[in-house]
C-alpha cells in the first residue's frame, strides 16, 4: 500500500512540473499613461486564457505577462491590449476603440511613433 501511494505522489509531483514547464514570462511594451490603463490592460491579459499573471508598470510602460505557451501565445496577448485600446509594438488599437478612452488614459501616439521611426533607422 505504502509504494502505491510513494507511486502516485511522485506522479503528481512529476505533472506539476510538467504544467510549470509550460509557463512562459515576457515582457512587453504597452502605451498608457495612468491606474485606471493598468487596470484596463491587466484586466485584458488576464482574461485571455492561458495567462496566470499580468503587471503593467505605468512608469515604464512594460507589461510583465506569464502565461503557458500550451494554451496561448505572446500574439493573442498583444491583441488582447489592442482590442482595449491600448498600442502595444505589435499591435496598433483602432482608433475608434482609442478615441473612447477617458481623456485621461490618452497616451502621446505622435511619440510613439517618432519612437517607432527613430528604432527602425538603428543599425
Amino acid at each position: 500500500m505504502k509504494t502505491k501511494v510513494l507511486s502516485l505522489v511522485a506522479l503528481f509531483i512529476m505533472g506539476a512540473f510538467t504544467v510549470f514547464a509550460g509557463n512562459k514570462t515576457e515582457k512587453i511594451k504597452v502605451y498608457g499613461n495612468c491606474g485606471m490603463c493598468e487596470k484596463r490592460i491587466e484586466k485584458a491579459v488576464n482574461a485571455v486564457e492561458g495567462v496566470s499573471k499580468a503587471d503593467w508598470d505605468k512608469e515604464t510602460k512594460m507589461l510583465e505577462v506569464t502565461f503557458d505557451d500550451a494554451k496561448t501565445n505572446v500574439h493573442k496577448v498583444h491583441m488582447a491590449v489592442a482590442e482595449v485600446g491600448h498600442d502595444t509594438d505589435m499591435h496598433k488599437a483602432k482608433d475608434e476603440v482609442y478615441d473612447k478612452l477617458p481623456g485621461c488614459c490618452k497616451y502621446d501616439r505622435s511619440a510613439e511613433e517618432k519612437a517607432e521611426s527613430h528604432d527602425g533607422h538603428m543599425h
